[in-house]
């Protein structure tokens, strides 16, 4: 049980009717979930306003109300608290309740469209080979040291975030890496943290669908730098356009990183191969079995923020050097008749033109680039006609086919994708709804030493069809289609 006066701790106040003496047995925000003596959070979401449910909350037990909104009728047993922003109370409560994990490791969040789970799960593996605890909280797997656990969201709800937080710390970790979202940070489920670096990767066409505008997305991204303290470090790409919009207001100490521009940690790709580069780091350089020039991005950011907590950079890129490519992203399988298969997570117009770029620009030309692809149901609309372009402007055939439609009609979905497709591409692709049928095509139609990038669903073991979860793994089923084709 903990003291209400002492959850309370850095939350502003605006009104308190009721006892702040009372015991706490648990915290939550959904009505649902709440038993006796448990503070019930009235939150209001994208979807749904949790002040509705306050008397269903009560009847479950809930002894403190936090609310933006007074309800009209007030009961005697109950403590009803009214703040500015009952989202950013909760993360706030959520560190007290857990004894503020955050500020007894050293926090650091990457966010940015692309590269996020990469890059975190670099950094997890780079600091475990250096010889410490760490936890991963990332779109892949939580992680607390050799622990796996399973990962619903990018970036958790608060409560989550800080029961992970405090396992981590009770089991010896001196370090925590976290993806940051988008949706995280607009909705406020980093309040109350601690952050000791938070890094930038790069910004483009994605999650329009919640945020409306790109400028709307860029400033959800820029908010957590604003927000960052005078005690932690900033750090960004510059070789992004919108790269340096995110130091603009921040309190951090700034640091830059780039392959292209002029900045504090400048990186260089020798040579780049299917099967890794040959990259420069400050004048060392070294041979990695990641790909592609974002992979270079990723390392180059790991390597920056190892080096900004202090690490000797050789000891660094050393370490780096060893470091394995992450599931689902340009994960790579070779057959017996050298048909050459890469999955990735790639689902947004700048992150399939990357890896395609980075393909082409790593191939000879005289094997054919084979890609299938398809867009998710019921997220950004627009960049479906964009990603069509991309696909066959740099493959030499496409397939496009489902991903996880959800209820939207995947028939649907594919010929809002093929409005993008240009004039004089109009015979390098051809569709097939079925996705396992379309890795089949590819296997097929793939002769030795040609190329099949399958995109869009990269490390998931699921396709999600009418509100089910169906069992499907790219890599594992296009492993299993070769065996028997």
């Amino acid at each position: 049980m903990k003291k209400l006066s002492d959850l309370l701790y850095k939350v502003s106040i605006e009104k308190l009717i009721g006892n702040v003496g009372s015991s706490i047995k648990n915290i939550s925000f959904d009505s649902r979930k709440v038993e006796q003596d448990y503070i019930f959070f009235a939150i209001k979401g994208h979807d749904l306003d949790g002040h509705k449910y306050l008397s269903q909350a009560i009847s479950k037990g809930a002894s403190v109300i936090i609310c933006e909104e007074l309800p009209e009728e007030l009961l005697d047993h109950i403590t009803y608290i009214q703040v500015k922003n009952s989202s950013i109370a909760l993360g706030i409560v959520a560190s007290n309740f857990y004894n503020n994990p955050s500020d007894k490791l050293t926090l650091i969040g990457i966010t940015g469209t692309n590269g996020k789970t990469t890059t975190t799960t670099l950094l997890y593996n780079l600091f475990t080979q250096l010889g410490f605890r760490c936890a991963l909280l990332s779109t892949i797997e939580n992680r607390i040291s050799d622990t796996i656990l399973k990962s619903n969201h990018t970036t958790p709800d608060p409560i989550t975030i800080n029961q992970l937080l405090a396992q981590a710390v009770e089991n010896g970790c001196q370090y925590a890496f976290m993806e940051v979202s988008s949706h995280g940070i607009y909705q406020n489920r980093l309040a109350g943290l601690t952050f000791k670096i938070g890094a930038f990767t790069n910004i483009t066409h994605d999650h329009l669908d919640y945020h409306q505008t790109f400028s709307n997305y860029i400033a959800a991204k820029k908010k957590f730098f604003d927000e960052l303290p005078k005690t932690a470090i900033a750090v960004t790409n510059i070789d992004d356009k919108n790269g340096l919009i995110m130091l603009q207001n921040t309190n951090a100490k700034k640091v830059t990183y780039s392959l292209k521009s002029n900045s504090i940690y400048k990186g260089k790709i020798i040579e780049s191969r299917l099967d890794g580069m040959l990259l420069q780091f400050r004048n060392q350089e070294f041979w990695t079995v990641l790909a592609g020039k974002f992979n270079a991005y990723n390392e180059l950011l790991a390597y920056t923020i190892a080096s900004e907590l202090g690490f000797d950079p050789i000891v660094v890129v050393t370490a780096i050097s060893k470091l394995q490519r992450v599931k689902g992203r340009f994960e790579t399988y070779v057959s017996d008749e050298k048909k050459y298969i890469i999955v990735d997570y790639a689902h947004t117009p700048d992150a399939l033109q990357n890896i395609l770029e980075a393909i082409n620009q790593s191939r000879t030309r005289n094997e054919k680039l084979i890609t299938v692809f398809g867009c998710g149901g019921h997220r950004d609309k627009e960049k479906r006609p964009k990603m069509g372009n991309i696909a066959t402007r740099l493959s030499d055939l496409t397939i496009i086919t489902s991903d996880n439609p959800r209820d939207e009609n995947p028939d649907e979905i594919i010929n809002e994708i093929k409005v993008g497709i240009e004039p004089q591409n109009t015979n390098k692709y051809l569709t097939i709804t079925d996705r396992k049928e379309a890795i089949q095509t590819a296997i097929k139609m793939a002769e030795p030493k040609d190329i099949i990038l399958i995109a869009g669903k990269g490390h998931e073991n699921f396709q999600e069809i009418n509100g089910k979860y169906f069992p499907f793994d790219d890599m594992k089923i296009a492993k299993e289609l070769i065996k028997n084709t």
